[in-house]
């Protein structure tokens, strides 16, 4: 087996572990009943609903919503902070090893259909939707608009989030008949745009995670600057474009590593012939030898 093969094998499991240990409430998707214990109070760090039957932490983005729009609202201390220790320490790791959400998008474009290529021009612009969806409809909206009780509604989960019908919509009203009658617009609203999702992701690889993910947006923030780096040894590096060609992600390591739309999997270093690249933690990497390199 090739590096790369070993490498996107390896991450799948990963990712599929990752999924079942935060959905890990297994009867509720047999009840239909929430899960509501003390992990609840506890923030996943990727993109997964609160209100998935199977759920055992709570989505970050829907906590800082819920903070920020509640009828006393409190500065998010616990949210942002874990949210930027997370950000400082890793990165958009999360998103590439983490999300469960990332991991159905991957599955649905490794189905056989012709795959396309969104025009650069305007891939750079629609990739700043990311933090326009953060920064309005996760940050502003619920400390700006709220109802006469004082109370805020959290807007991205309710109105946009199409993990939010993926993980809780679907699920809970498959098994409770009597939550079926309240079906109406928003709920056709929020499966409709789950539909355009899977339906981007046959075509283009983790189009929520490029245009939409608030959470990939605020990890992105901390790329820079985070511990965790990808590097590129730009006297070993060839130039050969390996790399570039296997990154889902449409980032060229070579020129920026630091991009904010990397999500760390590591295939680009699995690629790279020369092992020019290399994912560092605080400056250190695993060494390879040339056997390794060469298989």
């Amino acid at each position: 087996m090739s590096r790369i093969k070993k490498q996107k094998t390896k991450r799948k499991i990963v990712q599929a572990l990752a999924t079942l240990v935060t959905n890990g409430h297994l009867s509720g998707f047999i009840t239909g009943q929430i899960y509501s214990g003390p992990l609840k109070r506890f923030c996943i760090p990727g993109m997964n609903c609160y209100s998935c039957p199977g759920a055992l932490g709570a989505c970050p983005i829907g906590s800082l919503q819920a903070v920020l729009g509640a009828r006393h609202p409190k500065f998010a201390f616990y949210v942002l902070g874990y949210l930027s220790l997370i950000g400082v320490l890793v990165g958009r790791f999360i998103c590439g090893w983490l999300c469960p959400f990332g991991l159905v998008q991957e599955l649905i474009h490794k189905i056989p259909i012709k795959k396309i290529t969104v025009p650069e021009k305007a891939d750079r612009w629609l990739r700043k939707l990311k933090y326009l969806f953060l920064a309005v409809f996760v940050i502003l909206l619920p400390v700006i608009l709220r109802d006469e009780f004082g109370i805020s509604a959290p807007y991205f989960c309710k109105w946009l989030c199409p993990v939010g019908m993926l993980d809780g919509g679907i699920p809970l009203l498959i098994l409770n008949k009597a939550m079926r009658p309240a079906a109406h617009f928003l709920y056709a609203w929020k499966l409709v745009i789950l539909l355009v999702f899977i339906g981007l992701s046959l075509i283009i690889n983790r189009p929520f995670c490029k245009y939409m993910c608030p959470l990939g947006a605020f990890y992105g923030l901390f790329h820079r600057f985070s511990f965790m780096q990808l590097e590129c040894d730009k006297v070993t590096c060839i130039e050969c474009g390996a790399c570039a060609k296997v990154c889902g992600m449409q980032v060229d390591p070579t020129k920026t590593p630091s991009s904010a739309e990397c999500i760390r999997c590591g295939e680009c270093v699995s690629a790279c012939p020369v092992n020019a690249l290399s994912l560092t933690f605080l400056g250190r990497k695993k060494e390879e030898t040339v056997e390794e390199v060469k298989a």
